[in-house]
């Protein structure tokens, strides 16, 4: 096992080890993509560092995303200029060192009819090359964000040619980044943090903390332990006022549908249409390397106990069908939605108004119990949380170390961008696991019977299933159907896989014993 491997085996020795009372410099609740980032910069940088997770790396809203990496185009139009170019630095670093293989320039089209006047035109374009010119700010080329421009219709629809012709003008081209997959990105990060020393501990629940220590349930056994720790950071996103009493939030809703492959027929090409009566939004349409397309997103404000895994309502699906079809030849229907999905936003409770108006900047609170909390922000700026995160818990604290790497780190499997074409092993596995893509193509070369598809009509192999057990921290199938392979996002492809899939984990996790 290389010192980047996830497995039950690691997890049962380490969690032992803490058990036995070893104190770590710094404990994280909570294995999403904030979490996951913190134990990376606290490990990169010497410290010592534990991070439990009461289920599955990637199991919240960090898997719920739009799959983007934003430039901070809509902070720059409400005139935040600080947080714009905080967000298009971040993507700029996760595109050219972080996770080159995990993300891709995505073209996203604005298509112009005469529901767009001219005045709205010229502002979505000012924005636009305003959008541009943080890429040049945060010294992200062209080669891998293209500049902006001005299309005709005819090039519009050479790119999606679904679009309805009637009365389409031109349009607006620009670019932005997209994450092949969110929750991957997720694993990534916990397994670089545990390349350099970190334990990644799932299934193991928070019931208490203090400035120094976590009172945690091993959810698989039951037992409870006592991990102690120089400092505790809360990193549990939209559920952290369960743990911080005198943290509040206030969820926002964000549906996607799912469509059918060839279902709204945009090709590579994302399409962004505006919501009627809003002048800086849209419903876009995103296509995915499958041929899938994601329709999103809604905004809405949600009250209550926060649901461990959030439904999609009817009235978010009858919006987005309605708003996205305006732009097309064949109106949208529920026929063509394969599934749907929808994450809660972490944001501040920040006074009245609607829940889209309220800021995305993050927060480190310090609690009257000494706990840590990182509250806010979003998935594009994970790092920047991150490092604002472990430099409060250094001044806090009394540790020492020093400043933040992650900005020049990459993550486990990334080679430079210009090398993603001369990797050995299919563009596919590539864009999932770089560098180290052909290990996990060895797999079914050593064994054929690993190098077959699951099921007939995907692409994902038995090997991808094995390689998620032994090296990517899966313990049961709902971790690999869920959060692995992603193929629980259309139910009827999670069901066909489903028995497969739990001979192959049973049997990997038999090996590793």
């Amino acid at each position: 096992m290389t010192p980047g491997s996830l497995n039950a085996l690691r997890r049962e020795r380490e969690l032992a080890s803490l058990a036995g009372g070893e104190r770590v410099d710094l404990v994280v609740v909570g294995g999403g993509v904030t979490g996951a980032g913190i134990a990376l910069d606290a490990a990169a940088r010497g410290l010592s560092v534990a991070l439990i997770e009461a289920y599955d790396l990637a199991y919240g809203t960090s898997r719920w995303s739009s799959k983007l990496v934003h430039g901070g185009l809509r902070y720059l139009a409400k005139g935040d200029v600080a947080l714009a170019h905080e967000s298009a630095v971040e993507r700029g670093i996760l595109m050219t060192r972080t996770a080159p293989h995990l993300t891709r320039a995505i073209p996203q089209l604005f298509p112009l009819y005469p529901e767009t006047s001219r005045g709205q035109q010229a502002f979505i374009m000012t924005g636009l090359v305003a959008g541009d010119g943080l890429r040049r700010a945060a010294r992200t080329p062209a080669a891998v964000l293209p500049r902006p421009r001005s299309i005709p219709a005819a090039e519009a629809l050479a790119l999606a040619p679904g679009l309805s012709p009637q009365g389409l003008r031109g349009a607006l081209l620009a670019y932005d980044g997209a994450l092949t997959d969110d929750a991957r990105l997720v694993v990534s990060l916990a397994r670089t943090a545990a390349s350099r020393g970190a334990k990644i501990l799932t299934r193991v629940e928070a019931l208490r903390l203090d400035a120094d220590s976590v009172l945690a349930r091993d959810r698989l056994t039951g037992q409870e332990i006592e991990i102690r720790a120089r400092q505790v950071i809360n990193a549990t996103g939209v559920w952290a006022g369960e743990l911080a009493e005198s943290v509040r939030l206030r969820p926002s809703r964000g549906s996607h549908l799912i469509l059918a492959s060839g279902a709204a027929r945009i090709g590579a090409t994302s399409v962004n249409v505006p919501v009627p009566g809003e002048n800086n939004r849209f419903v876009f349409l995103l296509p995915q390397p499958d041929g899938r397309v994601f329709v999103g997103v809604t905004d809405e404000p949600t009250d209550g106990p926060v649901p461990r895994v959030p439904s999609v309502p009817e009235s978010d699906v009858d919006f987005l069908l309605d708003v996205a079809s305006k732009a097309f030849t064949r109106p949208l229907t529920r026929a063509d939605v394969a599934g749907s999905f929808a994450g809660l936003r972490p944001l501040v409770e920040g006074g009245g108004g609607r829940s889209a108006d309220l800021s995305r900047k993050h927060a480190v609170v310090t609690g009257a119990d000494g706990v840590l909390t990182i509250v806010g922000g979003k998935l594009t700026t994970y790092r920047k949380m991150a490092e604002d995160a472990v430099d409060a818990a250094l001044t806090r604290s009394g540790l020492h170390a020093g400043p933040s790497t992650t900005s020049r780190l990459p993550l486990l499997g990334a080679p430079p961008r210009h090398r993603l074409s001369t990797v050995d092993a299919p563009a596919r596995l590539v864009a999932k696991y770089g560098t180290e893509a052909p290990r996990v193509a060895a797999l079914g070369e050593v064994d054929p019977e690993l190098g077959l598809p699951l099921f007939g009509g995907t692409e994902i192999s038995a090997a991808e299933v094995v390689w998620a057990v032994r090296h990517e921290g899966a313990l049961d199938v709902e971790d690999v159907l869920e959060r692995r392979t992603r193929l629980g996002l259309v139910v009827p492809e999670a069901e066909a896989a489903r028995a497969r899939v739990q001979e192959l984990v049973d049997k990997s996790l038999a090996g590793l014993a």
